[in-house]
């Protein structure tokens, strides 16, 4: 196979070209200024970038820039909306180069299989099809602005509990089916440039060296052509990894990834023509990115207008359910009693590699319920969030609904916040 880097690749040590394939810290790839080859920057931002400036880490323990909320993929999938998917996608894109970052790590396309996950607001839906024709729209919005989008977890990753060890046994026509389609939608109709292995093994062997899914399946039937690149700290053997398809190792690890795969070279467990494979489609997304960021040098992006957009995509995503003796919408001067410390203060994202700082805060229903034609009687915290339900708060609540509300409603309040202070208390 001819390589688009041959030159440059061929004026490369073999350590040289070993270091390549590990992270130079937790979000840049390694650089060289001798041969030209510039540092890609990645980051978290399925949902909103989390551009850490510091110290960087994967857990979203330090501050990062201040970028635009968006719905989590679990809201925005309920639009059934691919133009929209697109629209985000290239508002995420847009703040990405101006932050310069070269790839999204997202979307997030895992199959929601266990309420138990923790990452399910990540992740679009149940369905392969729907969460695959999703993720296509995210990637080609993102892509759009000459960066990199990163589907992950590549794949049949559906819960977290034991993540860096669980095996995922699943017969080939469910793993197909189920776990794959989504992600073969958005590799073969979003063109995505890279992919993210997922942390589990598949079948008895993890993912990020799994060739059936990396090699196989990925690139001889889906006709990838971009790199692979482990979750953060999912690579448990790089060699292996790099051989069987995989091409970067994240976060940096020091020299040990670099010694991996030279003592793999030299003791013909691995090819160096495999390497220098690697290493050129790797070199594809640093060099075709680069530019990107570099023109977007000393630009900022429209705070208001994507704003704007992430409040049109919650407001689209919305879903009723139930609409008892058509309550809804409420009659002018209906009155309303706003009950519960969300109402005050929101809650919004999620945590960890999701959690964003938003450049405008998300509006609190106290903030702006006043400009409706609602008749706003009064508010009831009724609970503190992260604590023991509290009874004065509680009682306070119940009163101002028995006062307002018919008589089913007081008991029905008093039970959903009883239930709200236990579940606070169990996080």
């Amino acid at each position: 196979m001819s390589l688009k880097y041959e030159k440059l690749i061929r004026k490369m040590t073999l350590a040289e070209k070993a270091v390549m394939m590990s992270g130079k810290n937790t979000w840049e790839t390694v650089d060289f200024e001798k041969y030209g080859i510039p540092s890609m920057v990645m980051s978290d931002g399925p949902h909103g970038l989390r551009r850490q400036a510091g110290a960087g880490d994967h857990l979203g323990l330090n501050a990062s820039l201040p970028a635009t909320c968006f719905p989590t993929a679990a809201g925005v999938a309920n639009s059934w909306d691919e133009a929209l998917g697109e629209e985000i996608g290239e508002a995420l894109a847009e703040e990405a180069v101006t932050m310069g970052v070269n790839v999204i790590l997202g979307p997030g396309l895992n199959i929601k299989r266990s309420p138990l996950c923790g990452r399910n607001f990540e992740y679009f839906s149940e369905d392969p099809y729907h969460a695959g024709k999703m993720a296509a729209a995210y990637v080609r919005g993102i892509q759009s602005k000459g960066i990199a989008a990163c589907p992950k977890h590549f794949a049949a990753n559906s819960q977290e509990l034991r993540r860096m060890a669980n095996d995922s046994v699943v017969d080939e026509r469910t793993f197909r089916e189920i776990y794959t389609t989504g992600f073969e939608i958005a590799i073969k109709e979003g063109k995505s440039k890279s992919i993210m292995s997922s942390y589990n093994e598949v079948n008895g062997i993890y993912a990020n060296e799994n060739s059936h899914m990396l090699q196989e399946i990925l690139v001889d039937e889906w006709g990838f052509d971009g790199f692979v690149v482990s979750d953060w700290g999912g690579s448990n053997d790089h060699a292996l990894g790099v051989k069987n398809g995989s091409h970067l190792e994240m976060p940096g690890t020091g020299k040990s990834g670099m010694y991996d795969i030279i003592h793999a070279v030299e003791n013909g467990d691995l090819e160096e023509a495999v390497l220098d494979q690697r290493l050129d489609e790797l070199l594809n997304v640093i060099f075709s990115t680069h530019q990107a960021t570099e023109d977007a040098k000393g630009k900022t992006f429209d705070v208001e207008a994507h704003h704007n957009l992430a409040r049109k995509a919650a407001e689209e995503s919305i879903v009723l359910l139930k609409n008892e003796d058509q309550i809804l919408p409420l009659k002018p001067g209906t009155k309303v009693a706003v009950i519960g410390d969300f109402a005050k203060v929101p809650r919004y994202q999620g945590a960890g590699s999701s959690l964003v700082n938003s450049a405008k805060q998300p509006e609190a229903i106290l903030d702006v319920i006043g400009s409706t034609d609602l008749d706003v009687v009064a508010y009831e915290q009724g609970y503190i969030r992260n604590r023991k339900p509290n009874q004065k708060l509680t009682k306070a609540a119940v009163e101002l609904a028995k006062k307002y509300c018919n008589e089913k409603a007081a008991p029905f309040i008093n039970g959903v916040l009883s239930k709200i202070g236990q579940d606070m208390d169990e996080e």
